[in-house]
């Protein structure tokens, strides 16, 4: 008798050992799997915990090389300086000290998915 066979954790790559390149393929083809509406049930249910392991490991990839971006400003001899970019609204200077071009810009807003969409 045949059964079809059910995919194994080790089936699936350890998302820690792919680059970041090759997760985001990844997480392309479990989408595309995932929206083809091919597979099972239970093969839905692991390839969406696949993806939302690689979501959270590229999203913590990205905020990670975020916080290592430095931005280029003038010393106190006008000499150029780097410096941790501030990543923190919270944090970022006044609006007083920012030149009037860059106060007066509205913030982008990205789109929401639509609701039928995956969140990944």
């Amino acid at each position: 008798m045949a059964r079809d066979r059910k995919p194994a954790a080790s089936d699936a790559p350890d998302a820690a050992s792919l680059s970041f390149e090759v997760a985001i393929e990844r997480l392309q083809t479990i989408v595309e799997e995932l929206e083809a509406g091919s597979l099972s049930l239970e093969d839905s249910i692991a390839r969406y915990e696949e993806g939302v392991t690689l979501s959270r490991r590229l999203t913590q990839t990205l905020d990670e090389a975020e916080k290592r971006i430095e931005r280029l400003a003038a010393g106190e001899g006008g000499e150029p300086v780097t410096e941790p970019m501030e990543l923190d609204p919270a944090e970022e200077p006044a609006r007083a000290e920012r030149p009037a071009r860059e106060a007066a810009k509205p913030a982008r807003r990205e789109p929401d998915p639509p609701a039928d969409e995956l969140p990944f």
